[in-house]
């Protein structure tokens, strides 16, 4: 997206969706009848990747998540595929070296990734930079992302 007078619209619900409600257990073949229509609806994107669902494929579904990602691009053809990329914690519960950062990235974008949310839960900069100059480096969309949360309990007295 280089036009800055444009709203994108980005579709979570491949990811975000069944991971926030079912604890991120959708099975390829539980979307796979939707991927097409999804398609032509003319997102900018569709977050289809990331965040807990490399680890659930493999614990709990019994599935390849790179061949997950290659499926779903491959049926989604118009629309780019976007994961959300928890900075130098990669899909990980703990910190990667950059070397291990830079070749992830690289291997996700090979393999269907166009656009990376990067966060970290610190929003500390210095965990996003690696991830995010790797992402430009195989010339993929890079989005820094800041975490926040608003409710009662979560005042700046109480923090």
């Amino acid at each position: 997206m280089t036009e800055s007078n444009k709203i994108g619209v980005t579709e979570v619900v491949l990811r975000d969706g069944h991971q926030s409600l079912l604890a991120t257990r959708f099975r390829y073949q539980d979307m796979e009848a939707s991927l097409k229509q999804l398609d032509q609806v003319g997102f900018w994107s569709v977050e289809s990747w990331g965040g807990a669902i490399f680890d659930s494929c493999i614990r709990y579904l019994g599935e390849d998540p790179w061949d997950r990602i290659r499926k779903i691009k491959s049926m989604m053809p118009n629309t780019p595929q976007q994961m959300l990329l928890r900075g130098q914690n990669l899909l990980g519960y703990k910190h990667y070296a950059d070397d291990v950062v830079k070749k992830f990235v690289e291997c996700s974008k090979t393999n269907g990734v166009d656009v990376f949310r990067v966060f970290d839960a610190l929003n500390d900069p210095r965990n996003m930079y690696q991830a995010m100059q790797s992402v430009i480096e195989v010339e993929g969309h890079a989005q820094g992302t800041i975490s926040y949360t608003t409710s009662p309990v979560h005042t700046i007295d109480l923090w």
